[in-house]
């Protein structure tokens, strides 16, 4: 696992200005390679081959191929050895290697190969092509430029940043979704000109054809024997698969159905007590310390538990920095706080992400069941109906309780249908965006909150379960679900490993038909079947709790004066939205008459951001050669729309 960089023109300096942004991906080792037409530069977390002979970036026998590259290749010493019976001679035992001569075997066909996460560049010298590439479900990002003649891609913004010819300017269309979605769509960022390269996707740039933009996976049905067996048989080899390496492991553990499951897994293959971690609140509605110590407990694991209180300033700014551009998940945080108790023991942890995209485990789905069981009520009755119960439901402290969840439920079931099941993941209404934002923040923009949506569920199958998975895993997944997971675990140098989201789990449970999923209104069905006497009395069935920390109490208590003074002090706040309506909001959230946590928690990571990559400082870099590179063609803005 490392930081990655590079761009399609020879500058020594600048890359290591790129570099020493990543550090923290990689603080064992560093390495760059520069020659004429391109710059690799790499941060090194040694995991694979602790030797020098892993050190990145890495080339073939005679030197023609380079890569930096950052992830696991599970399946890398079986493809070591068809390749090896190919010809093809090594040097290291790293899985870094495999990938070079996979491509020279194989073409840009080598990904297809690849079992495992990964963000690469590949270096094709005789060929003048740079070839990079992402992993199917997007557990590793990949951000790129594309300009008239320069391409540069980074593991995260801030490296971009460092060239000053990268502008740095919000993007309206970006902050217009950011404020519904807790992210930013991809393959567009909250930097306008910074693209994130989608999962599952190539970016080849040659010297005569320009930039090419490719998909080489995605999610297609299947037949499947949809059994239990068939389902841990697939998990317990991923598990197995996943403990690669040469480094201490560990795994998260909260109690639920999924980690418990990874861990019952893991407990039975390795030869010493597994580490696990915990983290837990003083709230009770919040925390889930009792579940986690029973699995532990019954699987007998080193237990660690980490108490999370309201944290101060100085976390909150550390995990914009490292995000790059918010992605306002309330999760981030805490997420970031286990990792770094996690990294005092271990350097790889596993965790049960994934299990709920890939098994329909969120409300969301059973909310989309619910409203479509409604729709025989007339649609404006039915929506004054739910907006009048809505304007009568004060805000509960609990997490959950059934105030909040019939609120909640209201609140998606108004939005327009098009938005899917996602309707109960988005926190903006038509209604409340034109009275929220600045008149000129929203001239020449997407005004349709679920466009983004749109242009996955246009490709996916016509059935509700399908489609909306074919939606949560290309959006919700890779641009916050994964993009949480990555950025607050390298933060500290911590590999994060989730087994469920192996592709070939993946494909599996996307064809299993949807009662197997989401039976009547069971989520998780099949797994909960299949683990429920692998596990503790009651861990299997028992109702997801989620991993979020209790953001609306501490807005109106331990962090108001920050939240306060961060909102209504902002540059960029006060030019794209309206004061009068973020002081109203700001006395309904106080006066717990309305739930505006995550509009303000997504305000005040939006302020830190301006002020730490927006507006901040940023390093100087060498200028650009007198000889450019020939021009590169951008990419489609789109790629979903033309997949």
């Amino acid at each position: 696992m490392c930081g990655i960089c590079g761009f399609n023109w020879a500058d020594e300096h600048l890359i290591e200005q790129m570099k020493a942004t990543l550090v923290h991906r990689g603080p064992d080792d560093h390495g760059s390679h520069v020659a004429p037409g391109i710059s690799l530069g790499h941060q090194r977390l040694s995991i694979v081959d602790l030797s020098d002979s892993g050190r990145q970036p890495l080339c073939n026998e005679d030197g023609t191929v380079w890569i930096t590259f950052n992830g696991e290749i599970y399946n890398h010493a079986a493809l070591r050895t068809r390749l090896e019976q190919k010809g093809h001679v090594f040097k290291s035992r790293t899985d870094t290697e495999s990938i070079v001569h996979a491509y020279e075997e194989y073409g840009l066909d080598f990904v297809k190969h690849l079992t495992g996460m990964f963000a690469l560049a590949i270096w094709d010298a005789p060929r003048r092509r740079l070839v990079l590439a992402r992993d199917r479900l997007g557990l590793k990002p990949l951000y790129y430029t594309l300009s008239s003649n320069t391409v540069r891609f980074a593991s995260e913004i801030k490296a971009l940043l460092v060239d000053p010819r990268v502008p740095r300017e919000v993007s309206r269309q970006g902050l217009f979704d950011l404020m519904g979605y807790e992210f930013v769509p991809a393959p567009e960022t909250l930097f306008s000109g910074i693209h994130k390269l989608l999962p599952g996707c190539l970016l080849v740039v040659e010297p005569q054809g320009g930039a090419k933009l490719s998909r080489y996976w995605t999610l297609e049905q299947r037949d499947v024997a949809p059994t239990g067996q068939e389902l841990l048989d697939l998990l317990e080899l991923a598990c197995a698969e996943h403990t690669m390496g040469d480094v201490p492991l560990g795994a998260f553990l909260s109690g639920g159905i999924d980690s418990s499951t990874v861990v019952s897994f893991l407990s039975r293959s390795l030869s010493t007590p597994l580490q696990t971690f915990a983290l837990g609140y003083r709230e009770a509605s919040f925390s889930e310390f009792e579940y986690a110590r029973r699995v532990a407990e019954h699987f007998k694991t080193q237990h660690t538990e980490l108490l999370i209180r309201p944290v101060d300033p100085a976390a909150i700014e550390r995990s914009v920095w490292h995000l790059d551009e918010p992605t306002t998940d309330p999760s981030n945080l805490p997420f970031m706080l286990i990792c770094e108790e996690a990294r005092r023991f271990v350097k790889v942890c596993l965790s049960g992400d994934g299990g709920d995209e890939i098994l329909m485990g969120y409300d969301r789905f059973r909310a989309s069941k619910a409203s479509a069981a409604l729709e025989r009520i007339p649609l404006p009755f039915r929506n004054h109906l739910y907006r009048a119960i809505i304007a009568l439901l004060p805000d509960d402290d609990r997490k959950k309780g059934a105030r909040n969840v019939l609120k909640r439920f209201l609140q998606g079931a108004v939005l327009p249908r098009g938005g899917e099941h996602i309707r109960w993941q988005y926190f903006m209404d038509p209604a409340q965006a034109a009275e929220l934002f600045a008149p000129q923040m929203l001239h020449s923009l997407d005004l349709d909150p679920f466009a983004p949506v749109k242009r996955w569920s246009g490709q996916a199958p016509p059935e509700r379960g399908p489609r909306e998975q074919y939606v949560e895993l290309n959006t919700l997944l890779p641009d916050s679900v994964l993009m949480k997971v990555d950025k607050m675990s390298m933060a500290c140098g911590l590999e994060v490993r989730p087994p469920f989201l192996d592709h070939r789990v993946v494909e599996f449970c996307y064809s299993l038909p949807t009662d197997r999923k989401l039976h009547g209104y069971t989520t998780k069905w099949l797994l909960k079947r299949a683990m429920n006497e692998r596990l503790p009395p009651g861990i299997a069935t028992r109702a997801k709790q989620g991993f979020s920390i209790p953001m609306k109490n501490w807005i109106r208590g331990e962090l108001l004066e920050l939240t306060h003074d961060e909102v209504f002090s902002s540059r960029l706040i006060a030019e794209h939205f309206r004061k009068s309506t973020l002081e109203r909001y700001w006395r309904e959230h106080q006066e717990r008459r309305h739930n505006h946590a995550h509009l303000f928690w997504g305000l005040l990571n939006l302020s830190l951001w301006d002020r730490r990559l927006l507006s901040g400082p940023r390093p100087s870099a060498a200028p650009l050669p007198t000889n450019p590179p020939r021009t590169v063609a951008p990419g489609p803005t789109h790629l979903a729309a033309s997949a």
